[in-house]
């Protein structure tokens, strides 16, 4: 895990996808779309199958990592309404088994607006966790604290003339205050260039934007944007 600090409290980046917050003994996912390749399916365009698995072997791996209580997915939990119904019964079990272990919130978003908690754990649009805000879809104008899921920020790196492309955590820092957007924590979810003036605009105000890619135990910061003199 790596540390990071955020809006005067200290956090942890696990698989630098998942931000664990020890105070709060809590694990933050956004964006798992789980079933979405057999959502495609049924419109005829195959993806590798049980992403669903993956998806939650890797959160398993997660919690027992940082040794979470609780969990907060931070919206498009699901990629449809109806994937809680589609899911194979080993994915079933495996989600069952994990919203049992743990106090699991589900946070609504655009892919599962109406969204039922069929599969266990508790719903809601947004939350306020001792003044940080969590949500699906980071509000521009918004001045408090705010960790937000929905753009799947990625930033594009060269290396040893290679280039590739890393999950990362995009943070605005200004006098307004810190907001945080986590990438995709699904096995099929893709992803926006972190630079997107989608993800900028979302974000203000703000004084400057930086994307964070967790490297050899540290974060590697990557200016984005800066406010102008």
């Amino acid at each position: 895990m790596v540390p990071l600090s955020f809006a005067n409290e200290e956090f942890a980046l696990s698989q630098g996808r998942a931000l664990y917050w020890p105070r709060e003994q809590a694990l933050l996912v956004a964006d798992l779309h789980l079933e979405k390749a057999s959502f495609y399916a049924r419109t005829g365009q195959m993806l590798p199958p049980y992403d669903s698995r993956e998806t939650l072997e890797r959160l398993a791996l997660a919690i027992r990592e940082t040794g979470a209580r609780r969990v907060y997915t931070l919206g498009d939990n699901f990629h449809d309404d109806d994937g809680p119904e589609r899911m194979e019964p080993h994915a079933a079990g495996m989600l069952a088994a994990l919203v049992r272990a743990t106090d699991w919130v589900w946070i609504t978003g655009n892919h599962d607006a109406g969204m039922e908690a069929k599969a266990g754990g508790t719903l809601a649009e947004e939350l306020d966790i001792a003044g940080l805000l969590l949500r699906h879809r980071a509000q521009p104008g918004e001045t408090r604290p705010e960790i937000s899921g929905h753009y799947h920020p990625r930033v594009q790196l060269r290396v040893r003339d290679r280039s590739i492309r890393r999950p990362c955590a995009v943070i605005s820092r200004g006098e307004a205050g810190e907001r945080m957007i986590l990438p995709a924590y699904g096995a099929l979810t893709g992803g926006m260039n972190a630079a997107d003036p989608e993800i900028l605009k979302a974000l203000q105000p703000a004084e400057e934007i930086d994307a964070l890619v967790p490297a050899k135990g540290k974060l590697a910061t990557f200016p984005l944007w800066r406010r102008a003199a």
